[in-house]
């Protein structure tokens, strides 16, 4: 984790929350350094949420509404 700060330049607190997941987003700037300094993709290390209605059919009842 040190190692992974002092590579993107993103504070180590930054990282240990987003691993440990007590932190779901980052400032853009720390994104984009600590993707690149993992190499990889940013999309990858940070995908958006798929929308909870996605894959869903609707009921009759909806689509009339």
């Amino acid at each position: 984790m040190r190692t992974l700060a002092a590579d993107s330049g993103a504070p180590a607190a930054l990282i240990e929350r987003l691993l440990t997941g007590r932190q779901k987003t980052a400032p853009m700037a720390h994104a984009h350094s600590i993707s690149e300094a993992l190499g990889t993709a940013l999309l990858v290390l940070f995908a958006p949420s798929p929308s909870p209605n996605r894959g869903r059919q609707t009921t009759e009842q909806e689509q009339e509404t």
